[in-house]
């Protein structure tokens, strides 16, 4: 092998090397959380969210958001799922919308919950959508809409 290859290659074998033990960290999560060992799964996926996986740390946020493995925290929860949020994950961001449209660790914020909302909605989430579409239905931090469009998706542009 020329000397000029030899640097990429180990390159390209110590990534693929580092990256299985987190996915099998993150799988050996999943699967404890199948078999209801919530704590288990907190401590396969806490390492992974610290150093950031987005998914990680919205499942951290689900765990707290729920009390599965940990105290129920909705704190806590909002501080994985804005994490998470910030990389585009949207559903954390559906879930941050959440947590302030029902006022869940923070105080309750229509307008927050539709910035969020929006985030995920313009990614497809249908949920989000769904949501926003009930926060401009009945006025709720947004000038109410009196008239549905044709398409609800047009109340985000």
């Amino acid at each position: 092998m020329r000397m000029s290859l030899r640097f990429p290659v180990a390159l390209v074998l110590s990534i693929i090397c580092l990256s299985v033990p987190a996915w099998a960290d993150f799988n050996a999560g999943g699967d404890a959380y199948t078999r209801g060992d919530y704590a288990t799964a907190f401590r396969e996926w806490r390492p992974l969210a610290e150093q950031g996986d987005s998914q990680s740390q919205y499942n951290l946020g689900w765990l707290y958001f729920y009390g599965r493995g940990v105290p129920k925290d909705y704190a806590q929860a909002r501080q994985w799922y804005k994490k998470a949020a910030a990389q585009g994950l949207a559903s954390a961001q559906f879930n941050l919308g959440e947590l302030y449209a029902n006022g869940q660790g923070v105080p309750k914020d229509y307008a927050q919950a539709r910035q969020w909302y929006e985030k995920a909605a313009t990614q497809g989430d249908v949920q989000s959508q769904s949501h926003l579409g009930w926060l401009y239905f009945y006025g709720l931090g947004v000038p109410q809409v009196t008239q549905v469009p044709q398409r609800m998706w047009e109340l985000c542009i």
